[in-house]
């Protein structure tokens, strides 16, 4: 990636931005979140959250439904790699709202191995920010026993929570 891209792709002074509410309200009446692991006070969407002094990344998600818009710097990789491990506990799932990247290595590693991959068509418009995302979203559902369907579609039904 040459350092104009990075720039564009990397550019704001602040890597956490509020989820576009009506997003998160359609996303919530279909999984019920019960935890936001990368909040501020401000902008967390769940009764429970971690901030970034809090540190979700170090904590257990395990039995939650998570809703998650991880901080879009260099470390989204981090959170990726934790929201695909984490729904391999019983009972939890991870739906997390990120950059449609599909040529990094996270995307490879994790976000192929999720349930469901959804495109958002057109660009998000975050927290008061005036003007929409430079970037593509998708939101990955990370549930335990997903990877099943890379084998047997049917296992699915029978394997998970």
């Amino acid at each position: 990636m040459n350092k104009k891209t990075q720039q564009v792709m990397f550019s704001s002074k602040t890597s956490e931005w509020g989820t576009p509410q009506k997003l998160y309200d359609m996303l919530d009446s279909i999984y019920g979140f019960t935890l936001d692991p990368c909040a501020t006070a401000e902008n967390s969407k769940c009764k429970e959250y971690f901030t970034k002094e809090e540190d979700g990344l170090s904590k257990t998600w395990k039995g939650h439904t998570v809703f998650m818009n991880p901080p879009y710097g260099r470390d989204i990789k981090k959170w990726i790699k934790k929201a695909h491990e984490e729904s391999k506990s019983r009972g939890t799932t991870v739906v997390c709202l990120i950059p449609s990247r599909t040529d990094t290595k996270y995307w490879h590693d994790y976000c192929m191995k999720a349930e469901k991959i959804y495109f958002v068509k057109g660009r998000l418009k975050f927290g008061d920010a005036t003007n929409s995302a430079p970037f593509p979203s998708a939101i990955v559902v990370f549930r335990r026993g997903s990877w099943l369907r890379l084998f047997n579609p049917k296992a699915i039904t029978l394997c998970q929570n």
